[in-house]
């Protein structure tokens, strides 16, 4: 349970916490688990977002910044000013960073050429130095649509073009753009070992909900301190303790793709201070009249986030299992 929510009465401040305490909660969970997997300290991937300045700040808390260690690992579709703040966070912590390019590391795989091979089955006269992205239909409290992926390229010219993909092309794509995160997490666990550290993970409750990170990527770490917090409850809890404001006022993205994606663009198709409250309300099977009254939505558009979210935490719910096995 999360310090300060009240389940009892569903309220627009529902979400609201207690900063300090919570602070001190979660740091007291990362100095114990430290302790108890004897390990010397933490090492964070910093991504120059919300969620890793979070674990950061709350890591150096925990174990102070002698402690903790950052790594920034951009690629050659990174946004730069990822990096730019992820070293500005680690210079205000104090804490040792290093920046891995891991552009080479996905080159040897064939990441990029694996990706746009499929994207050429679509747009054939795709080329190196062209743009794209995936999206998903927008506002979905605005009007319902399926969860079919779209896939935009841009040329560098002014032509934008966008096509819908069917499951084979997006597996396809999806495929070879994890590899991204899945070597993120090598180079994390290189560190983390190297250094007797734990991998200390950045996904949040409204992420780990719904399946919005990478098995074995972003989702394979040692601890999860803020996988209770939603992402509105990180924010306020990030600028109790001060971080950069640079990061704190940045639109919230996967940073996956060479052309800039937001997360409601992509994967949530909801606006996070709406979405979190109806995650919440979601999980606890509150009625859709008394929901909609508090957030000034109707009926049919509580059903309709209610539907998604059910879709979607059903469809990835494989991802939040460890692997199946005959053990008893």
């Amino acid at each position: 349970m999360i310090l300060g929510v009240d389940d009892m009465d569903f309220h627009k401040d529902i979400l609201k916490i207690d900063c300090a305490r919570e602070a001190e909660r979660i740091s007291d969970f990362i100095r114990l688990e430290v302790a108890a997997m004897k390990r010397e300290g933490a090492v964070v991937g910093l991504s120059g977002g919300i969620d890793s300045a979070l674990a950061s700040e709350l890591c150096v808390r925990a174990l102070g910044k002698d402690k903790v260690f950052g790594l920034i690992l951009p690629e050659r579709e990174s946004n730069p000013v990822s990096r730019e703040y992820a070293l500005k966070h680690a210079a205000e912590l104090g804490i040792q960073a290093e920046v891995v390019d891991i552009t080479a590391a996905l080159e040897g795989f064939g990441t990029y050429e694996k990706r746009d091979r499929v994207v050429r089955r679509v747009f054939p006269d795709y080329r190196p130095g062209h743009r794209i992205k995936l999206t998903l239909p927008s506002d979905l409290l605005a009007r319902d649509a399926f969860n079919v992926f779209a896939l935009t390229v841009d040329d560098g010219r002014g032509g934008v073009r966008s096509a819908r993909l069917n499951k084979e092309l997006l597996n396809g794509i999806v495929a070879a753009t994890d590899t991204k995160q899945r070597t993120r997490m090598m180079h994390l666990y290189y560190y983390a070992e190297k250094m007797n550290r734990l991998v200390c993970g950045t996904t949040n409750k409204t992420e780990a909900i719904q399946g919005f990170f990478v098995k074995y990527g972003d989702g394979g770490v040692d601890i999860e301190p803020i996988a209770h917090l939603f992402k509105t409850q990180v924010f306020q809890l990030s600028e109790h303790l001060g971080v950069i404001r640079e990061i704190r006022d940045r639109t919230p993205s996967p940073d996956t793709f060479s052309i800039p994606v937001s997360d409601e663009e992509f994967y949530f198709r909801i606006p996070y201070d709406k979405l979190d409250m109806l995650l919440y309300a979601w999980e606890r099977r509150l009625p859709f009249q008394e929901v909609g009254a508090v957030m000034g939505l109707t009926e049919e558009q509580v059903k309709r986030a209610y539907r998604d979210f059910a879709a979607k935490h059903s469809a990835t719910e494989h991802l939040r299992r460890l692997p199946p096995t005959l053990v008893e």
